[in-house]
């Protein structure tokens, strides 16, 4: 008995929570139907989507319209001589178009978010906070951008010119307020915090000096030696544009037993050492090589005057030569019967003209 009863109240239970299940069901449905059906709302949302869309159209159009007055208002002052370097004002220009940039999407954002119906102050203040936090945390940041501030006031470098500091040299590719990108020479990118940067060496302020070394031996003239210099140096300013003017020809350098160096200064554009350098050691390269080969050909003809000058006297020496060698060809025997004979012809010769002189008559 007592298990019916406990099994009628178990399917009496079973069937209240089953109906408790259907009635949230039913009304959950009807809130979502409710919900769909809203009219309301949804025109709150198309008006709202409308609203961001025409936040965010404008918040282009006005940054559109601020880097036209931040292009025309550096050009008329670059126009006027007031920024002498078009290469700092271009810095300037994109530090305040990124400034620009930054300060109207955080506005667009923010009005985002009150169509949503978030509370901004209090979202504003706990962002001054945590930027206070950030800023005791984050000590070196704060240095980074300081420094990067006070780089761009001072005029410090600009984008474009070529800088040497901690180690690092290279073209600047952009100046931030935290961080200096430099391209060095064979490509490689350094990302260097503004921080860090104590000394710097600027090469894009002034003209550069282009130094030449010529070693020269001992034995070439000085005089000719610098006269052929100056000479294969003429019109370099027309052959290369980056050679502000004629090269100073400054005389010997040092000295060894072996060689003499001359040195050779100029002027050139800015970063532009390593151009002039090698455009004048070419054409002092040059000019040497056809010293050496007009000096070869002029000793080649000094040497065959002087051949042909010693030939006749090398032709009577060897006639000479040849004559003694005959003499002593003959053997001494012969030469001797020879000396004899001669000796016996010459004493009749003399005895007959005596014998004709006694038999003249005297004509008395």
């Amino acid at each position: 008995m007592r298990h019916w009863q406990g099994w009628l109240l178990s399917a009496g239970t079973t069937e209240g929570t089953v109906d408790q299940a259907v009635n949230k069901a039913v009304q959950f449905r009807d809130k979502i139907w409710n919900w769909v059906t809203d009219a309301d709302m949804w025109a709150n949302v198309l008006f709202a989507g409308l609203r961001i869309i025409f936040l965010f159209i404008l918040t282009r159009i006005l940054i559109k319209v601020v880097y036209g007055v931040i292009d025309r208002s550096l050009d008329r002052k670059s126009s006027r001589g007031m920024l002498a370097n078009t290469r700092r004002f271009s810095t300037v220009g994109e530090l305040l178009k990124n400034t620009v940039t930054i300060v109207c999407n955080f506005i667009m954002i923010l009005l985002i978010l009150s169509e949503f119906n978030f509370k901004l102050a209090p979202l504003l203040a706990s962002a001054s906070v945590l930027g206070l936090a950030i800023g005791f945390g984050a000590q070196s940041l704060v240095k980074d951008v300081i420094t990067g501030f006070f780089i761009i006031l001072e005029d410090q470098f600009a984008v474009g010119d070529v800088i040497a500091t901690g180690g690092f040299k290279g073209t600047v590719e952009m100046i931030g307020l935290r961080t200096t990108k430099l391209l060095g020479s064979n490509g490689e990118m350094y990302i260097i915090p503004n921080g860090t940067i104590a000394n710097v060496t600027n090469y894009s302020m002034a003209n550069a000096l282009a130094v030449v070394d010529v070693p020269v031996k001992i034995e070439q003239s000085l005089e000719e030696t610098l006269g052929v210099i100056r000479q294969a140096l003429e019109g370099i300013e027309e052959r290369n544009n980056n050679v502000v003017a004629f090269p100073n020809v400054l005389g010997i350098q040092s000295m060894s037993t072996s060689e003499y160096v001359v040195r050779v200064t100029a002027n050139t554009l800015p970063n532009k050492r390593e151009v002039a350098q090698r455009q004048i050691q070419s054409d002092i390269k040059k000019a040497l090589e056809q010293q050496a080969v007009k000096e070869a050909e002029r000793a080649e003809h000094e040497q065959a005057e002087a051949e042909a000058k010693a030939q006749p006297e090398s032709e009577t020496q060897s006639g000479a030569k040849a004559l003694a060698d005959e003499e002593l060809s003959v053997p001494a025997s012969e030469q001797q019967t020879a000396r004899q004979a001669a000796r016996t012809g010459l004493l009749e010769q003399a005895a007959g003209e005596v014998k004709e002189k006694r038999e003249k008559p005297d004509g008395t």
